[in-house]
């Protein structure tokens, strides 16, 4: 393991100590804490039970809206949204008007824990599923100084310039998955245990994807097998003799009517209904190129103002009475409850109920993907509670902490590494 002089390492205004041992981190992406529940109570998780006996479990609050490039961003960095700036998956330029999706670098502020320990000497590695998370989650991160990062999208094409790795297939021993397989997933966890023991970096990340709780809700077959394979890999990480921490970037709730039909309240076509098309732009933050997923259907969406007879108050008088709708915010109260950043947040910010999906304008959203399947998705706060599981106990001091006030998951590395005497 890397030695420094280092005896503290600051990351956007929390101190952390030099790690102990290797620290692993996994995001479960979509890991709602039903999974682990339903493979507690039938016994499919015993690696998982081990670390919640012997060590420290909890359920934390992640950030809302609970999608996946905003919560790997708290967790990276150890801090809410209003501090990074990563608000969503998408997001409106204000500059440009267009809707691009959230992932550069250069939208990523503050510094990620990666950046700051890799400057002080450790050694990071960071694996991803999907290719998006990959350059904000390297950001600052010199390669040429024996740090990884790359993700399974991409692992038959990693450099050493680009990645710090090379024929990543050979190394992990598997094919490149298909990008909508549970195997994404276990791609990235089986390409940890071999670099956690070949080169046993210091901090090691892996983000997983959501496919498979996108698809089958938990207690199903295929959910039940990938929770299985995901605990086989927890266990043989930790036989590294490691500090493992284990939580999710949001939960998954069914938005699916009786009858299997997606409940969703198709809030641009309400808007250019009441207000006049064009009058406002709805944003949903759950976009990403993969809408197979989901189909950008999600329970937090933002609302632009783009015509004369568009104002915060008169949208919020258009929805207040649409049932399924649970927030209806301003700017600055939507930014002062969840601690979003004022300027990447829309005019009006839309919260939906844990059964109800909200979209823009119907004719936008692409739903041939759920063919099959019930709509399963996530964005608002009733998917903001995840799982937060380390494999070692708490100092007295954390869990006092632990005990006094909610959890927030991006607190991750804090309690990891910090936290554990």
């Amino acid at each position: 393991m890397t030695t420094s002089a280092a005896t503290a390492v600051t990351v956007n205004g929390t101190p952390y100590r030099w790690p102990r041992k290797p620290v692993v981190a996994v995001c479960i992406d979509g890991g709602d804490p039903a999974y682990f529940e339903h493979g507690l109570a039938h016994g499919y998780v015993p690696n998982v039970a081990r670390f919640m006996r012997q060590g420290f479990s909890a359920i934390a609050r992640g950030t809302v809206p609970s999608v996946t490039c905003t919560n790997n961003m708290s967790i990276v960095t150890g801090a809410p949204a209003s501090v990074h700036g990563i608000s969503g998956n998408f997001y409106l330029d204000p500059a440009s008007g267009e809707a691009v999706v959230m992932t550069g670098p250069e939208l990523l502020r503050g510094e990620t824990v990666f950046e700051r320990f890799a400057a002080a000497g450790a050694r990071i590695a960071a694996i991803t599923a999907k290719d998006k998370l990959r350059r904000q989650l390297g950001k600052g991160l010199h390669l040429a100084r024996g740090n990884i990062c790359f993700s399974s999208e991409c692992a038959d094409s990693c450099s050493v310039a680009e990645h710090g790795i090379e024929r990543v297939l050979e190394r992990v021993g598997m094919p490149k998955p298909d990008m909508y397989s549970m195997e994404l997933s276990l791609f990235v966890l089986e390409a940890g245990v071999r670099i956690l023991a070949r080169e046993r970096p210091d901090i090691l990340y892996l983000s997983l994807t959501d496919w498979v709780q996108h698809k089958y809700a938990p207690g199903e077959p295929e959910a039940v097998e990938f929770y299985r394979k995901l605990d086989h890999c927890f266990g043989r990480l930790a036989e590294h003799d490691v500090i493992l921490a284990l939580t999710a970037d949001h939960g998954m709730n069914d938005k699916s009517r009786a009858d299997g039909s997606p409940n969703v309240i198709w809030l641009q076509d309400i808007l250019d209904a009441e207000l006049g098309a064009g009058a406002t732009r709805v944003i949903c933050p759950i976009t990403d190129h993969f809408i197979a997923h989901h189909g950008a259907l999600g329970s937090f969406v933002r609302v632009y103002c783009r015509g004369a007879g568009a104002t915060p108050a008169s949208i919020m008088r258009v929805l207040e009475p649409i049932a399924g709708l649970t927030g209806i915010y301003d700017r600055a109260t939507v930014c002062s409850r969840f601690d979003l950043p004022p300027d990447r947040e829309g005019d009006v910010a839309v919260v939906s109920a844990r059964d109800v999906c909200i979209g823009a304008a119907e004719r936008e959203h692409d739903l041939t993907g759920l063919h099959g399947h019930r709509l399963r998705s996530h964005g608002g706060v009733t998917e903001a509670r995840v799982p937060f599981v380390l494999s070692e106990p708490l100092s007295e001091d954390y869990s006092r902490q632990a005990q006094a006030r909610p959890l927030d998951s991006y607190r991750l590395f804090d309690f990891a590494i910090n936290g554990t005497p």
